[in-house]
């Protein structure tokens, strides 16, 4: 089968990652008899050097023709004086918009070989972790109305029921094939917001019976979270929360680069991306941890290639890499081996 990828390097570690999450897909085509065609696009700062906005007609186009979007990272000290609405952000901002990829999967995944690596005790997570944090990514505090002055700025959480409702089915469908049982994170006791998401949420649970369904206000997952994360199944959340949230998980596997995502709307094409920065303090070193990028094309060959078997090979070949104790920087640990950016990729690679 052929599949036209769009490839949005991005900023800072961006090409290095991409280069080797697209390394490990080469690896993945010849075993198993496809053809991944790359597009190349630009989005975030590189846009704005290119051509100016962070997020280009052209690019769009690439986009909107591919089967499955692959970004690096966007943003970094380059682009911090330049006007609000040009800044490398907006481009992501615009590009989920545009493609209405509203549902955000984050699995935060604690690799049983990487537990010292963990900021948690030991017997918290002796047997690992797997908890998918599903985001709504097109809504709420990030796409409201705003205002700004010098003397007073205004943010606005504005949610529809349809946005509430259909974030709501995705997260109960992925919960029918887990372990069915779903938290749905609001803050319903301050936010007219989270009293209508509540009261969305438990209509939808109405069809889905078979999932066990519990509400917790944010402040409380955010502590749960670092008490007692094996209680978690599926998080569900709105947009500020989810991105809050996501990144306190990632920490828990043992690196925000180990984080990856999926964003998704109605049809297959999706945009898949790590959860971390660009991180342009360390861009060009060769230290950057390529992993969540890799994990994040492994969903991209399950959720819009429906190649479930090639995403599992990825995972495996991930896991394999870290039992063999190679690690880049950023989850080394005394004991285990160090490795680039370029030998990961490889070493990954060469298990497929």
């Amino acid at each position: 089968m052929e599949y036209k990828i769009a490839v949005l390097k991005g900023d800072g570690i961006g090409p290095e990652i991409i280069a080797e999450t697209i390394k490990v897909l080469d690896k993945v085509a010849g075993k198993y008899g496809h053809k991944f065609v790359y597009q190349r696009g630009y989005l975030g700062g590189e846009s704005i050097d290119k051509y100016g906005v962070p997020y280009s007609e052209e690019t769009s186009r690439i986009c909107r023709n591919s089967d499955a979007i692959l970004l690096g990272a966007v943003g970094g000290p380059k682009w911090n004086e330049i006007e609000a609405y040009k800044r490398p952000e907006k481009g992501l901002l615009a590009i989920r918009k545009e493609l209405a990829v509203y549902t955000n999967l984050r699995p935060a995944i604690l690799f049983k070989e990487l537990r010292s690596a963990s900021p948690l005790k030991d017997e918290i997570v002796e047997d690992g972790l797997d908890v998918m944090i599903v985001r709504e990514l097109t809504g709420g505090i990030y796409f409201g109305p705003r205002e700004y002055s010098e003397e007073k700025a205004v943010d606005t959480m504005p949610y529809t029921r349809n946005e509430i409702e259909r974030i709501a089915r995705k997260a109960f469908e992925i919960a029918r094939n887990r372990n069915k049982k779903l938290t749905s994170v609001d803050k319903h006791n301050v936010l007219d917001t989270s009293k209508l998401w509540r009261k969305i949420v438990n209509e939808v649970a109405k069809d889905y019976p078979d999932v066990e369904v519990s509400h917790m206000y944010v402040d409380n997952a955010a502590m749960q979270l670092i008490i007692n994360p094996r209680q978690f199944d599926i998080i569900l959340t709105e947009n500020m929360f989810g991105d809050i949230l996501s990144d306190e998980a990632s920490m828990l596997t043992g690196s925000l680069g180990m984080l990856p995502s999926a964003s998704l709307g109605d049809e297959k094409l999706g945009l898949y991306e790590p959860c971390h920065g660009s991180a342009p303090d360390i861009a060009g070193q060769n230290i950057a941890n390529p992993i969540a990028t890799i994990m994040s094309a492994a969903m991209m060959l399950r959720y819009s290639f429906d190649l479930e078997d090639e995403a599992i090979a990825i995972e495996k070949a991930i896991e394999e890499v870290l039992s063999q104790g190679y690690r880049t920087a950023d989850i080394y640990t005394e004991g285990t081996i160090k490795i680039s950016t370029v030998e990961m990729g490889t070493q990954i690679a060469n298990k497929i």
